[in-house]
């Protein structure tokens, strides 16, 4: 397919190094000068704006931080639908707000442009691979139109239903890994304080067959924080962004999702330590601070 890439950053810079691999053709925007140098050696074409980076595609894919991003993107200053053709498709692939998505969609259909929601899991590592997992959300038509770069994108595609369906499924995805993410930390931190390392806390309570086991401390845990990594793959500011986002959502079904709002007032944390921009894992340590623990080395 003819795709112009938006957004460069941790995730979008290996999906869209993925989908050069595969063999689609590229022309790649960011806002970050360095974003985009990174991709001045390989075979895609580096866009001066968003408006030059859609000229003659198929397909826009935006991977930005938040839905505010993604619009300006789309209709600010030089965006791409100044350029856009008739017919052509938007993939939305960020984690941003269902309510303003759907309200970007009707814009683009205004316009004669369609839209698909495919906001995606897994880490930069998948993203590279291509291997990540896609929740879709889509008229069947329109997610038929962009399988071929999903398929360079994802080992594991969802189509959830209509256009608006991906990123909520996202968002209670998100909700419950973000709650995990909290309790996890908690667990490990009640473990250390009560004298056990936390190496072997964290074997016991990842094993098989445990009730207190989940993906936190078989992946992430194990790969992050615990092995002294603190390098984000996930920031931990963004755990405020997404639980929030999840919260909103919640609200706007009418749903007392009361473990998610102390998990967000944890989370809001992050900034006044000094962890936002670390790992998302960093969450461990930053409660060991909290508690004022002695003597605990990350």
């Amino acid at each position: 397919m003819n795709i112009a890439f938006i957004g460069l950053g941790a995730m979008g810079g290996g999906m869209a190094r993925s989908l050069i691999r595969k063999g689609h053709r590229l022309a790649v925007f960011d806002v970050a000068a360095s974003a985009r140098g990174a991709f001045a050696s390989l075979d895609c074409r580096v866009a001066s704006s968003p408006a030059d980076a859609a000229a003659h595609v198929d397909l826009v894919i935006t991977m930005l931080p938040t839905s505010a991003h993604t619009r300006d993107a789309l209709f600010g200053e030089q965006g791409a639908c100044d350029t856009l053709q008739h017919g052509a498709v938007v993939m939305e692939m960020s984690t941003g707000s269902p309510s303003q998505m759907l309200a970007i969609a009707k814009d683009l259909a205004a316009r004669g442009i369609r839209m698909v929601d495919a906001p995606v899991n897994r880490t930069p590592p998948e993203a590279e691979t291509g291997t990540l997992l896609a929740v879709v959300g889509g008229a069947s038509e329109d997610v038929e139109a962009v399988t071929p770069a999903l398929n360079a994108l994802a080992d594991t595609i969802h189509h959830v239903g209509p256009l608006g369906s991906g990123i909520r499924m996202k968002l209670a995805n998100n909700y419950m890994s973000m709650i995990n993410l909290l309790l996890t930390a908690e667990g490990l931190m009640l473990a250390e304080r009560a004298g056990i390392d936390r190496r072997t806390a964290a074997d016991i309570m990842g094993a098989e067959g445990n009730g207190a086991s989940n993906g936190q401390l078989t992946t992430i845990y194990q790969r992050k924080v615990l092995a002294g990594d603190l390098t984000p793959d996930f920031r931990l500011g963004m755990c405020l962004k997404d639980i929030t986002l999840a919260l909103e959502l919640g609200s706007e079904l009418g749903l007392p999702l009361g473990l998610g709002a102390a998990a967000r007032s944890v989370f809001g944390l992050a900034r006044a330590w000094g962890r936002e921009d670390q790992d998302c894992t960093a969450i461990l340590p930053m409660l060991h601070e909290i508690a004022n623990s002695k003597n605990v080395v990350f």
